[in-house]
């Protein structure tokens, strides 16, 4: 999860294509957008998204930085917006275990109150 995060913060895209992506991730919709851009079938993990998306949106970038004349803005845009709602899916999901466990850690730590017979 930290190695995922890490290169998701080492993405330095222009501002146009990142504000073009968080308007468009307000609208995402997993179970529609994903299969179009990770092949239909079974819905991967949220994990395994992020690490599929990385890899087309890298090959995306370096068509668009070598001024590739067949560079797809629109679906460069699209894996984007894909990338920020999973990894934000991703982050939602480990803070929401680490609550749990948390909740349960306290239950467990929390003194037993007298019981009288």
């Amino acid at each position: 999860m930290l190695d995922l995060i890490g290169r998701l913060s080492t993405l330095h895209r222009p501002r146009l294509l990142i504000r073009a992506a968080r308007i468009g991730a307000r609208e995402y919709c997993r179970d529609r957008h994903l299969p179009r851009l990770l092949g239909y079938g079974r819905m991967p993990k949220s994990a395994v998204a992020v690490l599929q998306l990385i890899e087309q949106e890298q090959q995306l970038n370096e068509s668009r930085l070598n001024n590739d004349p067949g560079y797809p803005l629109m679906r460069h845009i699209e894996v984007l917006i894909a990338l920020m709602a999973e990894s934000q899916l991703l982050s939602d999901n480990n803070r929401l275990r680490l609550d749990k466990k948390r909740a349960a850690t306290d239950i467990d730590n929390r003194p037993v109150p007298n019981q009288q017979t």
